[in-house]
């Protein structure tokens, strides 16, 4: 780890009026400043700035800062929001680790974190290793040829499921910004990831309000149990009503280079019967626009399985 400067400013504005990268929980900025993957200069500690607190008044309003475990076991989180950070990291990584930083964390494909190898994230033009190489946990949505890294953030697939928004604020001021619109394809500019400006910080995420989004899950497909980003991934919520569903919120995780809504297996569901054959029939089209690599073909299929295997938990009671 290379040398910094390290300040620790006690309110938002102190911290917005100082250049530096800032840090709350560390267990992403701190690995990679390891790895000289990311070599700040001066690093604002923003741990003693107030923004923490749940507040579920109308919907749900969570401070940056709030700890990932505190909002998992709050009684009025969502499911499919409580299950995506259950099934996200060990217990002392979700005490340690905030929602602000969950949501901003970086790719965990191998080649970003090593900077023996090319990588478009990293270092722009140098190419994208992950292409030709080792690409079996890559994306197959969302993908250039500048970069296939696959988002790493499991509550952000429910997030964006949820229709949930982040407030951001720098020294202008502050703005709102949708969570699906604030992630950003890899294009040709793989390093910009997200719609945070110079100089910004992520105060708030902001839930609306959902009466059913309490019938919602989380599922996620890993090569095993416990402490592993996913394969794949579905965040699900489902208003049913006479057997028919009346409303759907679908977006996946582990196949994508951003969270992925997935606005047509939404809509196919929308007015259908809440069976097996309507689930496979709307998850048939979630990886339309897939764009397989040599090892991860097989996620296409498994999007569609993990789709229909947590509809099926939605209605049948499942506990798979």
């Amino acid at each position: 780890m290379r040398p910094f400067e390290l300040t620790a400013p006690t309110t938002v504005e102190a911290a917005l009026a100082t250049p530096g990268t800032f840090l709350a929980g560390g267990t992403t900025l701190v690995d990679l400043m390891k790895l000289d993957v990311l070599t700040p200069q001066h690093v604002l500690d923003i741990n003693e700035v107030p923004l923490r607190g749940i507040d579920t008044t109308d919907g749900l309003r969570i401070g940056a800062l709030e700890r990932m475990s505190a909002i998992a076991a709050h009684p009025q989180v969502y499911p499919a929001i409580s299950r995506a950070l259950l099934l996200s990291a060990s217990q002392q990584i979700r005490n340690m680790a905030s929602i602000g930083g969950n949501l901003l964390q970086r790719t965990r494909c191998t080649y970003f974190r090593d900077v023996a190898t090319p990588c478009n994230k990293r270092e722009p033009g140098s190419g994208c290793s992950a292409i030709g190489g080792a690409n079996r946990m890559q994306a197959i949505l969302g993908t250039s040829d500048s970069c296939v890294a696959t988002h790493a953030s499991d509550v952000a697939v429910a997030l964006v499921a949820l229709d949930a928004r982040v407030k951001l604020a720098d020294a202008e001021g502050t703005r709102e910004v949708a969570l699906r619109d604030f992630y950003q394809l890899p294009g040709d500019t793989p390093a910009l990831e997200n719609d945070l400006r110079p100089g910004e910080l992520i105060t708030e995420v902001i839930v609306p309000r959902l009466d059913w989004a309490a019938n919602s899950t989380y599922v996620k497909v890993r090569d095993r149990q416990s402490y592993e980003f996913a394969l794949c991934s579905a965040a699900v919520a489902l208003d049913v009503r006479d057997g028919k569903i009346a409303d759907a919120r679908v977006a996946a995780g582990g196949v994508g280079t951003v969270p992925w809504h997935l606005p047509a297996v939404e809509d196919a569901l929308r007015g259908a019967p809440a069976t097996q054959a309507t689930f496979e029939a709307a998850a048939a089209v979630a990886a339309e626009g897939a764009e397989p690599l040599s090892d991860n073909g097989f996620k296409v299929s498994l999007l569609k399985r993990t789709i229909v295997r947590a509809l099926l938990e939605l209605t049948e009671g499942s506990s798979r």
